[in-house]
């Protein structure tokens, strides 16, 4: 899950004193957001990729792609299919090599490697690291598991017998004084909740007594409602939580999948999160001389940010829906990605629009924002395009070949180490490393949508994923180790198995990749 900087670490919280643990984004006992936001750079994308001698043509005649315009930041041509340098959003050419690994990282708790890349694969024309202007993006949520109170439900947000403050006493506590987002006038609760009897109590039961839902006769629950997966006999709010019990119900979005005949996605919650703020989108399409395009969108709500599931949600179905308007009519699918990444922009603004609801569990309310990585892969092409730190790697069907990472991360580091500032080392080990210095949202200084086109000349796939899966393969080398064998032929395996060792690494974060085989197989074509 991306997120806006941090201050130094701190070992208690500042509004309640509740001890931290190293990595707390916000306090587990009253939700403080100890977030802070630094400043925006300008990213571009610095890898390669690698190969010997080119692949012959695929039959048929080429796409008679029309000149692209030239956009703010894409619009470059590609190069030829024996020339595997890529081009940048910017139109600079790309430095030869690649990706020998991304230094000493820390963050969520993935491993940690030391293999950083040569100064000679820094990012090229990258300006010096400017004043970064300070900010907050405060959560608008409390700790996982809390529930509203209406006064009939138990309440997670304190302990009976605890005192209004952990700081002032109560009697020195000013009058009506309390911590934004926890209320400390609720009256004082049992030790026990008794289960109130479901609807259709047998008349056996004795008064006052509930029926035991493993033995009772609940009856058949009106159409449109769920039954809790806890107690097995309350219905299912509209707000997610049983009205018997009270236990939250799991999320459609906790863990998804999706395969279509050339690409297959995953996403789950991660063992860390309460629920998850990823979403992914994935699509195919024919070009207009019948040859298939396959769309795969990522994209990783901001932590920070308020409903960041729904700006994740809402950029990658506008992303995908403009890639498949613009590719059948002949649109340059570099200028394509260019302009679904604006239209996925667009989208998560007008998020922003609603009304916010002012409530004492929603005191602050800020503008929704998420990352966005793609891919378009056709018969001869690979496209990707994104702003943020999700990411896109090329991996090769022949092992012997180098894999490449093909994005460069909006991040703190990453622009420290392209300012020249600190070592590659020096800036994965600092606790801003995962600062992001770009986003979609309405409170993001400027868009900046980073595309770069491939021509590789064999077999592979491309991984797109989220900071949840690269916290624990990096480099790309290590992203090829955790890559099967067959990721070509079974994708929709192949992403369990990456979503696998996410989870196997600690789970910090949610979760998600997409797998596209390049070239785009013909039976991909035919929009899903």
């Amino acid at each position: 899950m991306s997120q806006m900087p941090q201050p130094t670490a701190l070992s208690r919280c500042p509004s309640c004193e509740e001890p931290l643990e190293a990595g707390d984004r916000f306090c587990g006992a009253c939700g403080f957001d100890l977030s802070a936001v630094p400043a925006p750079p300008e990213d571009h994308p610095t890898i390669t990729m690698n190969g010997a001698a080119a692949l012959p043509p695929p039959p048929g005649a080429p796409v008679d792609w029309p000149v692209a315009p030239e956009p703010t930041s894409s619009g470059t041509p590609v190069h030829r299919a024996t020339d595997i340098q890529g081009t940048d959003s910017g139109g600079s050419e790309l430095p030869h090599g690649h990706e020998h690994g991304d230094g000493h990282r820390h963050g969520h708790g993935r491993p940690e490697s030391a293999d950083p890349r040569p100064p000679d694969v820094q990012p090229s024309g990258a300006r010096p690291f400017g004043t970064q202007p300070s900010g907050e993006r405060p959560s608008a949520g409390l700790p996982a598991g809390t529930r509203p109170s209406d006064g009939t439900q138990p309440s997670a947000v304190r302990p009976s017998g605890v005192q209004p403050s952990a700081t002032q006493p109560a009697a020195t506590q000013p009058s009506g004084a309390q911590p934004a987002g926890v209320r400390f006038d609720r009256p004082p609760e049992p030790d026990e909740y008794p289960l109130a009897p479901p609807a259709g109590t047998p008349a056996e039961e004795p008064a006052g007594h509930p029926a035991d839902p493993r033995t009772a006769d609940l009856g058949t629950p009106p159409a449109g409602t769920k039954l809790c997966v806890a107690c097995r006999s309350g219905h299912v709010d509209s707000d997610g939580y049983c009205e018997n019990c009270g236990h939250a119900q799991p999320r459609e979005r906790d863990h998804m999948e999706q395969e279509l005949t050339a690409v297959a996605a995953v996403s789950d919650r991660g063992l860390r999160h309460h629920r998850n703020e990823d979403a992914f989108a994935i699509s195919s399409t024919a070009l207009p001389d019948g040859s298939p395009a396959v769309v795969a969108i990522v994209c990783d709500g901001v932590s920070s940010a308020t409903r960041p599931d729904e700006a994740s949600l809402a950029a990658s179905r506008a992303a995908a829906e403009a890639l498949l308007a613009a590719l059948p009519v002949g649109t340059h699918p570099q200028q394509a990605m260019h302009e679904a990444i604006v239209a996925a922009a667009e989208a998560v603004n007008s998020l922003a629009e609603t009304p916010p609801v002012h409530d004492e569990h929603a005191p602050h309310q800020n503008a929704p924002a998420c990352t966005l990585v793609g891919a378009v892969v056709t018969p001869t092409l690979l496209i990707v395009g994104w702003v943020g730190d999700s990411r896109a790697y090329w991996v090769p069907v022949d092992r012997s070949s180098p894999p490449a990472r093909l994005t460069e991360d909006d991040s703190w580091a990453a622009q420290m180490v392209a300012a020249g500032l600190m070592s590659e080392a020096q800036a994965y080990a600092d606790e801003r490393a995962h600062a992001i210095t770009g986003w979609l949202g309405a409170d993001a200084y400027e868009l900046e949508p980073h595309t770069a086109s491939f021509k590789p000349d064999r077999p592979g796939v491309v991984v797109v994923c989220t900071d949840g899966l690269w916290n624990y393969a990096e480099a790309a080398e290590e992203m090829a180790e955790v890559v099967p064998p067959d990721a070509a032929e079974r994708p929709l395996h192949s992403a369990q198995v990456m979503v696998g060792h996410a989870l196997d690494g600690g789970g910090h974060d949610n979760v998600t990749v997409a797998v596209v085989p390049f070239p785009a197989p013909s039976q991909g074509a035919g929009s899903a």
